[in-house]
């Protein structure tokens, strides 16, 4: 027995009602849905209002992929008033592509000084195999002058990788150099990564 095909203009009726427990639910449901007409109706929840709308069609949009959800992943990293929906937006850009992604996240890691945004641009990077070393470098030793601990210890995570997997001489140096570092969740995941 096949599953019906969902009825799109409910679907849409949902997102557009301002009622996040039926936007929510509507949105998930667009996983069913052929690309070509989910993304309209990510699109549509991009507009909300309630950043929870919002941020989970940030992650239908890293599912569901096209240029016009590209577009609008780039435009709600860089500029969506709620870190929530700028860090979700980043997320699913590399989903998107990871060569494509790298310029606007290490830009967008630059300018957003929103901790959430850091640690999940971070983190979706890190999440990355086949990502270039030199570009974890390169986050990792902005992500290590952060005012914020947690974006610190990212860091330091990233910089242990690059010392365990690469021998990276200059993620060992930084490493090292953390071992000072006022906060003591900095200084463990430095001892951690110096002992790889």
């Amino acid at each position: 027995m096949t599953n019906p095909s969902p009825d799109l203009a409910a679907l849409r009726e949902a997102i557009l009602c301002g009622d996040p427990s039926r936007a929510m639910p509507a949105l998930v449901g667009l996983r069913e849905v052929p690309v070509e007409q989910a993304v309209p109706l990510l699109l549509l929840g991009l507009e909300q209002s309630m950043f929870m709308v919002r941020s989970l069609s940030c992650a239908g949009l890293g599912v569901k992929q096209n240029e016009a959800g590209w577009q609008a992943l780039v435009v709600a990293m860089q500029g969506d008033e709620d870190a929530n929906v700028r860090a979700e937006a980043a997320n699913s850009l590399v989903s998107h592509s990871l060569e494509r992604a790298w310029p606007l996240l290490r830009d967008g890691f630059a300018a957003d000084q929103q901790w959430l945004v850091r640690c999940s641009i971070l983190s979706a990077l890190a999440e990355q195999p086949a990502i270039d070393p030199a570009w974890l470098l390169e986050l990792a030793s902005m992500a290590i002058t952060d005012a914020d601990g947690t974006v610190r210890v990212g860091g330091a995570e990233i910089l242990a990788r690059l010392v365990r997997e690469q021998g990276a001489a200059e993620a060992r140096v930084l490493l090292q150099q953390l071992q000072a570092d006022p906060d003591h969740r900095v200084v463990a995941a430095a001892l951690n990564g110096l002992q790889s």
